[in-house]
């Protein structure tokens, strides 16, 4: 098998070639593109001009696709959807976002070759930069923007994601539309904190409600509608078949994370 990634450079992009073995003859196509903003870590920020370039480069990976001939498309997306999908209204400026997720599925599922949509949930892992950046923020006792506690959202650890999208990879699954997604649904709150008691810091401080003018400052208005979305309390199916992650519990995820980052420095 050969594979082919648009979005190669992208931390998801390189955790796939890492994960990449012999499975199919032929070529299979990947498109990671945007999923730099498919994460609760950002602060909102890659959001910025993804409506734009995602649906671009969606395009681009089919044409590249269709010239190499690859026997199967797969196009990675976002598991939110599916609470949008089921009545939850998102405002703009997230839901400009929302649109161009659906154009660039719409794109592929329409396209000229094999093709299959995964959504995965938030992406979180040890090749995580913001991920990163929040353990330096902790160590400086820095607050962040938590969400309410009882919106949950699905998570699903970067090497997982990696192979559901490999997995998915198989001209059977064509024209389907699956999720990857690990464990039960958990809040950023919940997140976020067992990840702060990991890298020392036993009680995180959270940005009240009331500093949200002043707190867009930092933080954009998509990561906060974001945390407040939550997704439907039965995990999101169908799910990639033949595909189970490694990860299913998150506290798990976090642990492999910074067992991973301490192995590095030693």
């Amino acid at each position: 098998m050969k594979l082919a990634v648009t979005g190669e450079r992208l931390e998801l992009g390189r955790v796939l070639a890492r994960h990449a073995r012999p499975r199919t003859r032929g070529t299979i196509h990947i498109n990671v593109a945007g999923q730099q903003a498919n994460t609760l870590l950002h602060d909102g920020h890659a959001w910025d001009d993804f409506a734009r370039t995602a649906p671009a480069a969606t395009r681009r990976g089919l044409r590249a696709a269709r010239a190499a001939k690859a026997s199967m498309f797969v196009h990675a997306s976002f598991a939110f959807m599916q609470a949008i999908e089921r009545g939850a209204t998102v405002a703009p400026p997230l839901r400009t976002c929302v649109d161009a997720i659906l154009e660039c599925e719409a794109l592929v599922l329409a396209g000229p070759l094999p093709a299959c949509v995964v959504r995965l949930g938030y992406l979180y892992g040890p090749a995580s930069a913001d991920l990163r950046a929040y353990r330096k923020a902790f160590d400086l006792g820095r607050p962040y923007w938590s969400g309410p506690e009882e919106a949950r959202q699905y998570l699903v650890h970067q090497d997982d994601a990696a192979t559901a999208l490999l997995v998915a990879a198989s001209p059977q699954n064509a024209g389907m539309r699956f999720y990857a997604t690990a464990g039960s649904a958990v809040s950023f709150m919940r997140f976020m904190d067992a990840f702060a008691h990991r890298v020392g810091r036993c009680t995180p401080l959270h940005l009240p409600q009331f500093s949200r003018p002043v707190a867009h400052i930092i933080i954009g208005e998509e990561h906060m509608q974001q945390t407040a979305l939550a997704m439907p309390s039965r995990a999101p199916s169908p799910r990639v078949p033949g595909w189970k992650p490694l990860y299913a519990d998150y506290r798990r995820g976090l642990d492999q994370v910074v067992a991973t980052w301490d192995g590095a420095r030693r």
